[in-house]
């Protein structure tokens, strides 16, 4: 089944969240890096099982340089030794987030600590942003495209 084409539809509305898009990778690079933004977007697509997302940041992050080991390893990356302490803590948040799980004071503190208050509030929007994108897509679900 052919399902809405939204940025046909609603190409203002799309234009938005591309654009937020590049505000949060321009922060993204002043403030925790664009690994880990990658590393980000792709496990909140798989915790949300947006086959699209997970195909197109695959791409984008080994474009970024992560090895196709930091890639397969990413959903068990808890029981991984090659994630630095700052992307632990940034997929932690990820995960809580997407889950909707209570971000205690200990937990903020510590992400305050690593991030910095400008970098704390531009990785919680990007992980705000592919929430959104990963539920605009599981609905209109275009061709997922995963080029080797």
């Amino acid at each position: 089944m052919n399902r809405a084409n939204y940025f046909a539809l609603q190409p203002q509305l799309t234009k938005h969240l591309i654009d937020q898009e590049q505000l949060i990778k321009q922060a993204a690079e002043a403030t925790f890096g664009l690994t880990t933004w990658e590393l980000v977007k792709l496990r909140v697509s798989q915790l949300n099982q947006c086959a699209y997302c997970i195909a197109m940041h695959t791409k984008q992050a080994r474009e970024y340089g992560v090895t196709n080991n930091r890639i397969i390893a990413l959903s068990a990356w808890q029981d991984m030794p090659i994630y630095s302490q700052h992307e632990r803590l940034a997929l932690e948040l990820c995960e809580k987030l997407t889950q909707a799980h209570i971000i205690d004071d200990t937990f903020y503190q510590t992400l305050e600590n690593q991030f910095t208050e400008p970098g704390l509030v531009a990785l919680t929007i990007a992980i705000n942003a592919i929430n959104s994108w990963n539920r605009v897509v599981k609905i209109f679900k275009p061709t997922v495209e995963f080029n080797e």
